[in-house]
This record gives C-alpha cells, sequence and structure tokens, in this order.
C-alpha cells in the first residue's frame, strides 16, 4: 500500500510559481495511476491533472491547462504539480492521489471517488 505526503505549498503572488512535491512510501509510483486535486474552503474538491502509470496519459482540466505540467519521477518515487502564471482562483488546499494500475481511471476530469489513496495536503495560497 502506498502512503503519500505533499510538499511544496506556499503563499505567492498572482503571476508566480510554485512547484508541489507528492513523495510516495511503500510502493512505487510506476504502479499507479496518480492525479492531483484541489479544495478551496466552500467548495467540492476538484480534479486538477492526472497521469497514467508509466506517463502515457495526462489529462488537465480547463482551468489550469497551459499554467499547470503534471510529472513523475520514477527514480526518486515522487509526482509533481509545476504551477505557473498563478491566479488568486488557484488558492486551495492540494492533494495527491493514487489508484493502482488495475483499477486507473478512463482519461478524463479526476474524480475523487476513483483514487484509493490520499496524501494529506499542502496550501496554496495566491494573493492578487
Amino acid at each position: 500500500q502506498v502512503e503519500l505526503v505533499e510538499s511544496g505549498g506556499g503563499s505567492v503572488q498572482a503571476g508566480g510559481s510554485l512547484r508541489l512535491s507528492c513523495a510516495a512510501s511503500g510502493d512505487t509510483v510506476s504502479r499507479y495511476c496518480m492525479a492531483w486535486f484541489r479544495q478551496a474552503p466552500g467548495k467540492e474538491r476538484e480534479g486538477v491533472a492526472s497521469i497514467s502509470n508509466g506517463g502515457f496519459s495526462i489529462f488537465y482540466i480547463r482551468a489550469v491547462r497551459g499554467r499547470f505540467t503534471i510529472s513523475q519521477d520514477s527514480a526518486k518515487n515522487t509526482l509533481y504539480l509545476q504551477m505557473n502564471s498563478l491566479k488568486s482562483e488557484d488558492t486551495a488546499l492540494y492533494y495527491c492521489a493514487a489508484a493502482p494500475r488495475g483499477d486507473c481511471p478512463p482519461s478524463g476530469p479526476p474524480s475523487q471517488y476513483q483514487y484509493n489513496y490520499w496524501g494529506q495536503g499542502t496550501q496554496v495560497t495566491v494573493s492578487s
């Protein structure tokens, strides 16, 4: 069973960048499809980006396409989310999540119900 720990959140001004990391332990990320989610106060958890095991299929929601990049480093057993041109509406608690490769969701907006393992979250605050 994989365990996930996010880091890299912080406070930035609009237009700035952050790189989130999700370190995995207990298993290798290459055995999982993974995704980043975010949840703003008073809102539902929203899938932001997903990557299939092996990285062959990547999906972004429209709101972040062209600004965010999801990637994984198998050697470091870590998932990343590079966030550029940040906007105030990107402010949220960001989570990484994993689904075993046998249960990988189809391509499309990630749903929290499709992922079995979760980190504790890292806060991103963007001020305008």
